[in-house]
């Protein structure tokens, strides 16, 4: 059998959304050109998950969007090319909110 290459390469786990604001520019630096997935998370639950193929300007987004006062938290799980956002798409990983 083959092997695999893992679905993520890197990620950022559990970061503030204060710290997102004032070191915006070293996570966005860091999240750059780069694809994945990632979580908004409201006192520690799930508020919203996606996909995107430029996670910069995702959480850009995310800052002055209409999620822009419903999280406190973020992840992001960056993914070497789109060929693995269309796996976790196929895998039912698709932008909803949270039920609770």
């Amino acid at each position: 059998m083959a092997k695999r290459s893992p679905l993520v390469c890197q990620n950022l786990e559990n970061i503030s959304r204060d710290a997102l604001e004032k070191y915006q520019h070293i996570i966005r630096q860091y999240v750059r050109r780069r694809n994945g997935v990632y979580a908004l998370y409201r006192r520690g639950k799930l508020h919203y998950v996606g996909l995107a193929s430029n996670l910069r300007s995702r959480l850009g987004h995310h800052l002055r969007d209409r999620h822009q006062d419903s999280w406190d938290r973020f992840s992001v799980y960056l993914t070497i090319g789109d060929a693995h956002l269309k796996e976790l798409e196929d895998y039912g990983v698709r932008p909803q909110h949270s039920t609770s």
